[in-house]
């Protein structure tokens, strides 16, 4: 078998810039995009994600890409609605008055980023 370094995910944005400013600057994630416009979200222990042009190509993945493990997910909401994120509604998903999936596994609350992305803000 291969020996492997640290395995990493990517996911396509319409604005690399755009959608890592806005991980950095409202979500609160180290992200940065280097000299040949790819992107990366910092996830800690040496983990990331890339972020890599799709332009006018780019489609919005049908799925969650990115879970975010937080202690209070009512908390995390309140923070982020703060910060100006608007948090999705799922129709015949048992979502409380700020978004939030609870009682239905560990409580849950998505949004979406400047590329229509979905990330998840999940209890740990």
């Amino acid at each position: 078998m291969p020996e492997y370094g640290t395995p990493f995910s990517g996911l396509s944005a319409r604005d690399v810039e755009e959608t890592i400013a806005f991980y950095r600057d409202v979500v609160g994630l180290d992200a940065t995009v280097d000299e040949r416009g790819l992107g990366a979200i910092g996830l800690g222990d040496g983990h990331r994600v890339l972020v890599y042009p799709k332009g006018e190509a780019h489609e919005p993945a049908s799925f969650t890409v990115l879970n975010l493990p937080v202690a209070d997910v009512g908390d995390a909401v309140a923070e982020l609605a703060a910060a100006g994120v608007a948090f999705l509604r799922y129709d015949g998903m048992p979502q409380d008055a700020d978004g939030v999936m609870r009682g239905h596994g560990p409580d849950i609350a998505w949004f979406a980023d400047p590329s229509g992305n979905v990330v998840s803000v999940i209890a740990q």
